[in-house]
């Protein structure tokens, strides 16, 4: 199946985890990837992953909470390929921190990546797409955008603002055949889930209650590769009459209590 085939697809924070898979999953149904990353060596080790699948495959090395930088990945994208079929704003950063002990520099940090990010590639890439008549744009949010968690502000606030971002802009760029969609993954065992050096995925209290008591009701964390499907779809002929949605990969985590 081909899904993408003769189409430019850009991955945002492309190199790991849900975004390498989701790389992985359109290059091999047939789009030529744009890898955008701020590390150069995961980049570099993503493209020889990718070697034997075959199209064009790019990585450009790129800071997404600057917006030069932004312009930068479009504009070397639309040099490569001379289209932008496919965006996928999935780059993200997250610590722990007490909300009183928050700093405003750290605070601006995680919008700048998460909101302002994904607002400068979709704004830039739209410009792109208006002019070929279409395109699908597809967020990476997370339940945390509409769910409260300790020692998480910034990055709750972060995503709720991007699941918001991500109505407007479905609404404002249709008449151009834009849709603009979101996913938002519970808990996927990526390096996010790394937190002070432990993978929270592996503790005790994670197996005792997310598990054990089914707060998730399939009892277990997801992999990128489930979420990498739900991205793909939305970015698919398939999901052609999706428009504004937020679907959830998260084994039922959203609708417990």
């Amino acid at each position: 199946m081909s899904r993408f085939e003769g189409k430019t697809a850009i991955v945002t924070g492309g190199a790991t985890g849900i975004g390498l898979a989701t790389v992985k999953l359109l290059a091999s149904e047939g789009a030529d990837v744009v890898i955008a990353g701020r590390d150069e060596g995961r980049g570099t080790a993503a493209l020889a992953e990718l070697a034997a699948i075959g199209g064009k495959p790019l990585f450009v090395r790129t800071d997404i909470s600057d917006e030069d930088a932004v312009r930068h990945l479009i504009g070397r994208t639309m040099a490569h390929t001379g289209r932008i079929d496919v965006l996928i704003n999935n780059a993200a950063m997250f610590y722990e921190s007490d909300f009183l002990q928050e700093t405003t520099d750290r605070w601006r940090a995680v919008f700048d990546t998460i909101v302002n990010g994904a607002y400068w590639c979709t704004r830039e890439a739209a410009v792109a797409m208006k002019e070929q008549g279409g395109g699908v744009i597809v967020n990476v949010s997370s339940i945390n955008g509409v769910r409260a968690l300790n020692r998480s502000s910034h990055y709750n606030s972060a995503k709720g603002a991007l699941d918001q971002l991500t109505r407007c802009t479905a609404a404002e760029l249709s008449p151009h055949g834009i849709r603009v969609n979101g996913v938002a993954p519970g808990f996927i065992d990526t390096g996010l889930s790394v937190v002070g050096g432990e993978n929270e995925l592996e503790t005790e209290w994670f197996k005792r209650y997310y598990v054990g008591e089914r707060k998730i009701p399939l009892a277990r964390p997801g992999q990128s590769e489930e979420v990498a499907a739900v991205i793909a779809f939305l970015a698919s002929e398939a999901a052609s009459y999706v428009q504004g949605a937020i679907v959830p990969v998260d084994g039922g985590l959203s609708i417990t209590f």
